[in-house]
C-alpha cells in the first residue's frame, strides 16, 4: 500500500512539472520562422522561439525580442513584448509582425508547422527552420 502511495505521488508530481504551454506540445527547441501572416507571405524575415517555459525570443527583421507566454495549450498570450531598438529598412515589417504576434491567442503545432491566431480571423504561420 505504501509503495502505491509514493508511485501516485511520483506520478503526479511529474505531471505538475510539464510544460503546459505550446511549447510542451511540440514547439520547445525550434526556431519557428514566419512564412505567412493572414494569408500573405511574409518577405521579411522573423522567427520564435520556446527556449526556456513561459519565456519567448526571437528575431524580428530588426530587432531581436523577448516576451512571456505562459498561456496553457492550445492557448497563447505573448506578454511584455521587449525589444532592441536599432533602426533597418524593415521597420514597418517589423512592426507588423510583433502587433500580430501580441494579438494572437490561439495555437496548434503539427509537425513543423506552427499557426497561431486569434478569433477576429488573424493568422500566422510559421515553419520549423532547418
Amino acid at each position: 500500500m505504501r509503495r502505491g502511495v509514493l508511485l501516485a505521488l511520483a506520478c503526479l508530481a511529474l505531471a505538475a512539472c510539464r510544460d503546459e504551454t505550446v511549447a510542451g506540445y511540440g514547439a520547445l527547441g525550434a526556431t519557428w520562422q514566419l512564412t505567412e501572416l493572414d494569408g500573405a507571405p511574409f518577405a521579411a524575415k522573423a522567427t520564435l522561439q520556446f527556449d526556456q517555459e513561459g519565456q519567448i525570443t526571437g528575431d524580428a527583421p530588426c530587432n531581436r525580442y523577448f516576451g512571456k507566454q505562459s498561456a496553457p495549450y492550445p492557448w497563447f498570450s505573448a506578454e511584455n513584448i521587449g525589444a532592441t531598438r536599432r533602426a533597418c529598412p524593415a521597420l514597418e515589417q517589423e512592426t507588423k509582425y510583433l502587433s500580430a504576434l501580441a494579438e494572437m491567442t490561439l495555437s496548434e503545432v503539427s509537425g513543423d508547422t506552427l499557426i497561431l491566431s486569434n478569433d477576429a480571423g488573424r493568422e500566422m504561420v510559421f515553419k520549423a527552420a532547418e
